[in-house]
């Protein structure tokens, strides 16, 4: 039976059923196309005594995150993101920070260049190498309270502690609580963005479901999440960021602000806090399938050419969630060239380099990352040259 990870309350219930997947990072070779892929179910639900919702930890962090595909610095608008993050920030020249989960050092490179002592906590190997070398003291690890306290004992603790965009890929929340608790000073900080699942359920944005994301916050189930580990949620902002987060600002002791009240109004005039947001998000999810298969069926007997833009974890929940196959989008391009040459899971979708597009000229390209939407509209103008169009399929189909 599944229990709840955050209270361990088994009454949980069904929030939409999206069938069995292989895991949405597990880009493959040319040669593992000969090979069987494991998939798992991907079902979330939410626990109707915390209003957590989840889904089961049927892979681990280790099997994804020790050599990862992911490299935050290849999206301009999520660099810009951090640096400004870094501006309004403002550490002391004195101060230390500490981000968990850093990639490739896209936010820390900011710090770093300020002259203020920072070190990053990035469990993938090779991600965590890129950081070293732009000049960003990286450690790999897992956080976990014990590695935390390894890294108090040697450098001390922080003024700052960020967490952008983790707080959804632990299945241990209240351990990864806990370690954040022993990372900052008693007077510290800790900043935490995470997608909001108000947005994720109001712009039908299913695609963020997948196995890497352990679970899906409110505020109200942060607040839960965070006093856990023995921090006190104190302010609340919503960002635009992935189609809809929040950034919450916690500290080992406090009093929460009136945006913390406003937003949890907000959550429960939505029917968050109860059953009644969630029931019909299920056939809301069915419509979005049906319409992307319609406009890709409907282009291919029209003998017009559509190809994907990105390689995105969400686009591997789509693509598979509605049995798209290269008979209906050609192949996919992407900025990582860690990508090139290898094929998305599941769905199998050539991955070429952002070059090609240009080449062949398609009638439409489905964007993939469809919350990266300004500035990919403007790296992709191009395409107007020979007519083509882009297609947006999330939170209702669009061709722009």
């Amino acid at each position: 039976m599944m229990m709840c990870r955050l209270c361990g309350s088994a009454e949980l219930a069904s929030v939409v059923d999206l069938g069995a997947t292989p895991p949405c990072e597990r880009i493959l070779t040319a040669e593992q196309l000969e090979e069987p892929e494991t998939t798992y179910p991907l079902h979330l639900r939410v626990c109707t005594s915390c209003w957590l919702a989840q889904i089961p930890p049927l892979i681990t962090p280790e099997d994804t995150f020790t050599d990862y595909a992911y490299f935050s610095s290849y999206s301009a608008s999520w660099v810009e993101h951090a640096r400004a993050f870094v501006a309004e920030l403002d550490p002391r020249p004195d101060a230390f920070v500490v981000e968990v989960a850093s990639n490739d050092g896209y936010l820390l490179r900011h710090v770093v260049d300020r002259g203020v002592r920072c070190l990053g906590i990035e469990p993938s190997v090779n991600v965590g190498q890129a950081a070293r070398e732009r000049g960003v003291p990286t450690v790999t690890a897992f956080l976990t309270p014990e590695s935390a306290s390894a890294v108090v004992r040697e450098h001390g603790t922080a003024d700052h502690v960020v967490a952008n965009n983790v707080y959804a890929h632990i299945p241990d929340v209240i351990g990864f609580t806990e370690g954040l608790r022993t990372l900052v000073a008693d007077d510290g900080v800790v900043s935490i963005e995470v997608q909001h699942l108000l947005t994720l359920m109001r712009l039908n944005q299913y695609d963020t479901i997948y196995h890497e994301h352990f679970q899906y916050y409110t505020v109200a189930s942060a607040r839960r999440a965070l006093a856990s580990g023995g921090l006190t949620l104190v302010d609340v902002e919503l960002l635009t960021t992935h189609g809809g987060s929040v950034r919450l600002w916690a500290r080992p002791s406090g009093t929460p602000s009136q945006r913390v009240a406003d937003v949890l109004a907000m959550e429960k005039a939505a029917g968050l806090h109860d059953i009644s947001g969630y029931i019909d998000f299920s056939e809301r999810v069915a419509k979005v399938r049906r319409d992307l298969l319609t406009f890709l069926v409907n282009a291919a007997e029209e003998g017009s050419t559509v190809v994907g833009y990105g390689a995105p974890g969400k686009g591997n929940t789509l693509l598979n969630h509605c049995g798209v196959r290269p008979d209906l989008l050609a192949y996919t391009v992407d900025r990582n060239p860690y990508k090139h040459g290898k094929f998305t899971p599941g769905a199998r979708i050539p991955i070429y380099p952002p070059e090609r597009i240009a080449a062949d000229r398609p009638d439409y390209v489905l964007v993939l990352p469809w919350n990266l939407r300004d500035e990919l509209i403007e790296q992709l103008s191009y395409i107007r040259d020979w007519g083509g169009r882009l297609v947006f399929p999330i939170p209702t189909l669009e061709v722009v």
